[in-house]
């Protein structure tokens, strides 16, 4: 009885297994492929010239990687675990990623192992059940058969009714191999978690290095904004409000002698204090814009679209409000993405979309400009960057040559 609770519910799982398996095949061809790819480059990089590729090529490699890692963690139940150093800097930061990073090592495993098993798995998923069917199959083929015909099955030649009956009796040993393509797949899915899985501890490190990174850039860019506003404040408002002080000292000594020029000062003092007040709020309003306290952030980004130079279709669904931090985080982002766009792209034509779950806010900044953007430690998108991970979201990238493109910034909304 239980043997056979246990084929039933292997019989119930196999078309599951054979889809499995059979998509593993499609993946282990492709694998081949990035395997040769890969090889091709190293071997190009012993003479120089394909150390510029390498890193590209390996990121070229890991949607294959990842989409066989959720297919195998889909499988058997578990969440999908994977940890990437990010590819940022010069070359050489990039390249050394390549060797330094152990993830990309377990995906060079993978690839290998899978490209040499998982296309003749496959075959032998797809042939199996097709066998068994035709196996079973064969006394209608053979009543249908004129006299005299005769086929072959199964290795021997079907000529008479025995030999049919057999072919149906040496379906039962296939069909009972081909019920445990469920335990083959199982084993094929264990064997890509056990690959690609980082080590117990690991995904620990990477999660404490990456907060490490992200605290000790955020620390830099506070630093940073803190000397801005200083200097901001010292070359502007406190040097207009040193001299409102002095032209009305003047004004005060000059007040008996010439009154023409005490009031001609007292004006100026008047018109000095009225910058000063002005800078003070552009130094406030790069703070923490009052627009998102009294607008919210759609309100404040459709304001800050509609006096970008490059028209702006914009996409705002229900975002709501969300952490004063995120917000704010949003906010720069989307404003130091138009102008980098406004500066660099060439473009005629803006997309901005701003949306997400309650837990977590999307930004997607599209342009048709000449694409090619490079994100440099000083520049712009390395600040977007900066200032995503500091809120342990993350900012993807995509600018081919020719355009468009498109940088999105993923921001949690959680406690």
């Amino acid at each position: 009885m239980k043997a056979l609770r246990s084929a039933r519910d292997k019989a119930r799982r196999l078309p599951g297994a054979v889809w499995y398996l059979a998509v593993g095949g499609v993946t282990a061809l492709l694998a081949l492929f990035a395997v040769v790819g890969l090889l091709l480059v190293g071997a190009f990089c012993l003479i120089g010239v394909g150390i510029p590729a390498l890193p590209e090529a390996v990121r070229l490699v890991r949607p294959l990687v990842s989409f066989d890692r959720r297919r195998a963690a889909r499988y058997l139940g578990e969440p999908a675990v994977q940890v990437y150093q990010p590819f940022t800097g010069g070359l050489r930061q990039r390249v050394a990623t390549v060797f330094t990073d152990p993830a990309n090592r377990r995906d060079f495993g993978w690839l290998a192992a899978h490209a040499l098993t998982g296309l003749y798995i496959a075959v032998f998923a797809l042939a199996l059940p097709l066998s068994t069917l035709i196996q079973l199959t064969v006394p209608a083929f053979w009543q249908l058969m004129p006299p005299g015909a005769e086929f072959a099955s199964l290795g021997f030649t079907v000529d008479s009714w025995p030999r049919a009956i057999l072919s149906v009796v040496l379906a039962v040993p296939v069909g009972l191999v081909t019920l445990q393509l469920p335990v083959a797949a199982r084993w094929q899915a264990m064997a890509t978690r056990a690959l690609l899985k980082p080590p117990e501890g690991a995904l620990l490190a990477d999660r404490v290095a990456a907060l490490t990174a992200t605290r000790a850039a955020a620390l830099d860019a506070h630093g940073a904004e803190l000397r801005r506003i200083e200097r901001d404040l010292h070359d502007g408002a406190q040097a207009r409000l040193a001299a409102v002080i002095m032209q009305l000292g003047l004004a005060d000594q000059l007040r008996d002698q010439d009154p023409d020029t005490a009031h001609e000062l007292v004006r100026k003092a008047q018109d000095t204090a009225t910058a000063a007040l002005a800078e003070l709020r552009d130094v406030v309003r790069n703070v923490y814009p009052p627009v998102l306290t009294d607008r919210g952030l759609a309100s404040a980004v459709a304001a800050v679209a509609a006096r970008n130079p490059i028209p702006c279709a914009l996409d705002l669904h229900e975002v709501g409000r969300r952490p004063a931090a995120v917000e704010a985080a949003a906010y720069f982002v989307i404003t130091e993405a138009l102008t980098n766009a406004t500066k660099h792209s060439g473009a005629t034509g803006i997309s901005l979309v701003l949306g997400g779950a309650p837990e977590l806010l999307t930004i997607e900044i599209r342009d048709d400009g000449v694409g090619g953007a490079v994100e440099t430690y000083d520049g712009g998108l390395a600040g977007i960057r900066r200032r995503a991970e500091a809120l342990d979201g993350r900012m993807v990238l995509t600018s081919p040559p020719g355009g468009p493109t498109v940088v999105r910034v993923e921001l949690p909304c959680g406690s």
